[in-house]
């Protein structure tokens, strides 16, 4: 099986307002998009996690588990912060709501590898060091619905 790198190959795009109730934007959507790939430093959470039910009984010692409730993981972007412009802290004001698309596979047509997650920036703050690295910020999202996942990346116009 080949292998790949995300570094250079995953997207990623903050969009406003996508039209279809699915949560899958179309090429115009993703063209008109914030892409915050190249400012990114790191990406946490953004996965379902599952909150397993355990359901002990009776006639084992062995405690089973039936999958219960999904829910979002913590989900925050690290950004390098740019000196010169604040297009990035200003399309990800806190409060403001719109949607985090990750193009794992890269933006390849029909490839089933979009993730869509529905959100509200819950907070955004710079971190502050003394250390010899980069000036970042930090951006924590709620994830305010279920995201699609595994859509197709919608055609090239």
């Amino acid at each position: 099986m080949p292998r790949f790198s995300r570094k250079g190959v995953t997207k990623v795009f903050f969009i406003e307002t996508i039209a279809d109730a699915s949560y899958i934007p179309t090429r115009a959507e993703l063209t008109g998009a914030t892409n915050l790939t190249k400012a990114i430093a790191a990406i946490d959470g953004f996965s379902l996690e599952n909150q397993e039910i355990t359901t002990p009984d009776l006639e084992s010692t062995f405690n089973s588990k039936i999958p219960g409730d999904d829910e979002a993981a913590d989900s925050s972007i690290t950004f390098y912060e740019d000196d010169t412009s604040s297009l990035m802290e200003e399309a990800l004001a806190k409060g403001t709501t719109g949607f985090i698309v990750f193009l794992r596979k890269g933006d390849v047509p029909a490839s089933k590898s979009l993730d869509s997650f529905p959100v509200r920036v819950a907070s955004r703050s710079p971190q502050i060091t003394v250390e010899n690295e980069a000036a970042k910020w930090v951006a924590r999202f709620s994830i305010t619905d279920t995201p699609t996942l595994d859509a197709a990346v919608p055609a090239a116009t």
